[in-house]
Formats: C-alpha cells, sequence, structure tokens
C-alpha cells in the first residue's frame, strides 16, 4: 500500500497494525469513528530516532511540514478546578495558549499538561500522543486547518509509527470541536 502522504516504507491499513498501537489508540482505531471507513486510517511504520518534527520531515519529506498535525495535552485550570484536554494543530503552527484556548476552555489560566499527568492519563508515550483514542471524557479541540487537510499525519501513541487519516476523521472523533484561532 502506498501512504497518501510522504514518502514511506512500509504503510498499510491500521486495522492490520493494531498490535503495533497503544491499547486505546488500538480500541479507537478498531471501533472506528465518525463513519470513517477503517481502511481509510492508515498507519506507517517510522523510525523512533527521528519523531520530532523537524528530523522527521527532512526524512520522508517536506511536505509533511504543512500535512501533520501535534497533539498536545495541556490542563485548565479556574479556582480549583483542572481539566485536561487536547489540542491539535498543524505542525507548523503554535497554539493560541492565552486567546483561543483559555477562551474555550473558560479557564483563568492554561499551560502545557505536565509530561507524567499527559502520558499516564493518556497511556501513549512521549512523541506519540495522538487525539485517536484518547479518555472520553476529554474536549479535543482541533484547529480547523487540520480538518481542512485531505489527509494528515499524527502520532500513534507510540513513538514509533504514525496515523494518517483524513482531516475531517480528526474532526468526527469524540469530543471534537472545531476551535477557529486556535493555531497561529
Amino acid at each position: 500500500m502506498r501512504a497518501p502522504v510522504g514518502s514511506f516504507e512500509d504503510a498499510s491499513p491500521a486495522v492490520d497494525r493494531i498490535g503495533l498501537l497503544t491499547p486505546p489508540v488500538a480500541r479507537a482505531v478498531g471501533a472506528g469513528w465518525g463513519g470513517v471507513p477503517a481502511d481509510h486510517i492508515v498507519y506507517v511504520d517510522t523510525d523512533p530516532a527521528i519523531a520530532d518534527t523537524a528530523a522527521f520531515v527532512e526524512r520522508h519529506g517536506a511536505e509533511l511540514l504543512d500535512r501533520s498535525a501535534n497533539c498536545v495535552v495541556v490542563a485548565g485550570k479556574r479556582g480549583g478546578e483542572v481539566t485536561l484536554a487536547a489540542c491539535v494543530v498543524l505542525s507548523r503552527s503554535r497554539i493560541d495558549m492565552n486567546g483561543a484556548l483559555r477562551k474555550h476552555l473558560g479557564a483563568r489560566r492554561v499551560s502545557f499538561a505536565p509530561m507524567d499527568t499527559a502520558l499516564a492519563e493518556t497511556g501513549m508515550e512521549y512523541g506519540g500522543v495522538t487525539p485517536v483514542g484518547l479518555p472520553a471524557d476529554w474536549p479535543v479541540l482541533i484547529d480547523p486547518a487540520v480538518a481542512d487537510e485531505e489527509f494528515v499525519l499524527i502520532g500513534s501513541g507510540r513513538r514509533r509509527g504514525k496515523l494518517i487519516v483524513p482531516g475531517k476523521a480528526l474532526a468526527a472523533l469524540p469530543n471534537a470541536v472545531l476551535v477557529e484561532g486556535l493555531g497561529v
């Protein structure tokens, strides 16, 4: 199978590679969501040593900088309450933490969630956090530019491997909300 974006030697339907995914991601891929056909979710095997964006796009194609998205776990605080959420923006963007994000969460303060909290709560590995398979009660905040891409490269839950999904499929995830201006 040829990946719809990038230059990858090993691409296949994600349902055929369930064993390479973390348990929460494997459950979500296996169950499907939003009417997205399972064969539209592609798994590409990648070297974990080059999982960071700059090295990754150098190896697999510069166009991936515009066709990949980062998923970041954030914590919104108001009073004594902490809300964990996921933000998904294109790799060439950054999250508007103190504008669109803070406003959407109704938080007094927002920050990146501590890494140990993010990994423990998601069941995923550092460098591989993905919006697919997140806890059911988390908001998944997506910049509309991500949903507008025909295909988007995202994490697979592990540092090794990535998923390629239709942008519209991310917008169909449970608890997904398109937040205008999230990515700047």
